[in-house]
């Protein structure tokens, strides 16, 4: 066996050569920084460093779990991140379609480039766009809405219009990005199929909903693992940026919460515990999405 395995490291060493950047990224930049969680465990302290730190054991997850704050923030990621799941999860999917079945080349491609770019735009330029654009005072739709003789929409200091405001900027930023998955998946469909529906009598929607759904479906179980596993972690950014005092009951997230415990206040033991929580949590999202496609998979097949 061993004499084997040598021969084929041998014969294949360039392709083992490959793979030495890649695993050294993750060993160094993801496997590494795991020795940082015994900060969790410790009353740290930056200058004595995380083994000169004093052990408290669980003290911190204690001190955490009594705060108001963190369920607040645990509240609001999760509903933030369930209704992104409702709203932004199926517009990929819906787009892809909508442009796999144009017929125009040069407008299917122009439509593609401009979907896809809000995608590039880091969330502080967003952030800015959606103050001069939602701005109550200065916004120029509630400035349209203010020359017509209406009273202003509070987009941004309502919470739920907040609400509404940022779920519609995450579906832009986003949903243009997301159909390249999809647009890939499709283009790999076999032809014959829509071919063969069309000559029974098929029409566009039965066509979409009888082949084309279904050969998605390996694609959109993926996704939705990987955006369930994402359910209890939520980006800095978008919160942060888009969030103002007055929405902070709806803005507050476990995220920016670890901003103002773990960098502001100095609080670093807290903020590896919400990490970590984070952390947990979400790999048994992953997890319990993983087995129940696999259930669900497996009755379709039987």
């Amino acid at each position: 066996m061993t004499l084997n395995m040598a021969v084929y490291l041998r014969r294949y060493w360039q392709l083992y050569a490959l793979l030495i950047l890649p695993v050294s990224y993750f060993i160094i930049f993801k496997y590494g920084p795991m020795y940082g969680i015994l900060i969790a465990f410790k009353d740290f302290n930056f200058f004595q460093g995380i083994n000169g730190s004093e052990w408290i054991g669980l003290d911190a997850f204690r001190e955490v779990f009594a705060m108001a704050d963190f369920y607040k923030t645990l509240r609001n990621t999760l509903m933030l991140n369930f209704l992104d799941l409702l709203v932004s999860f199926p517009a990929p999917l819906f787009l892809a379609i909508m442009l796999y079945e144009l017929k125009i080349v040069w407008f299917k491609k122009l439509s593609q480039t401009i979907l896809y770019i809000p995608h590039f735009i880091s969330w502080v330029i967003i952030g800015g766009i959606v103050y001069q654009v939602f701005g109550t005072q200065s916004g120029m739709i509630n400035n349209i809405i203010t020359s017509m003789g209406f009273e202003a929409i509070p987009f941004l200091t309502d919470k739920s219009d907040w609400l509404i405001t940022y779920l519609a900027v995450g579906v832009w930023q986003s949903a243009g990005w997301g159909t390249i998955i999809y647009l890939a998946a499709l283009t790999g469909i076999n032809k014959e199929l829509f071919e063969a529906a069309e000559v029974d009598g098929a029409g566009r929607l039965r066509k979409i909903w009888s082949i084309t759904l279904p050969s998605l479906k390996p694609t959109i179980v993926t996704l939705l693992i990987i955006n369930l596993g994402h359910m209890i972690a939520i980006g800095f950014e978008r919160p942060y940026v888009i969030g103002n005092t007055a929405v902070r009951d709806y803005s507050d997230v476990l995220s920016t919460f670890v901003y103002r415990i773990g960098i502001e206040s100095g609080q670093y033991t807290l903020a590896t515990v919400v990490g970590l929580f984070q952390a947990v949590v979400g790999l048994v999202f992953v997890l319990g999405a993983n087995y129940t496609s696999k259930k669900l998979a497996d009755q379709s097949i039987l």
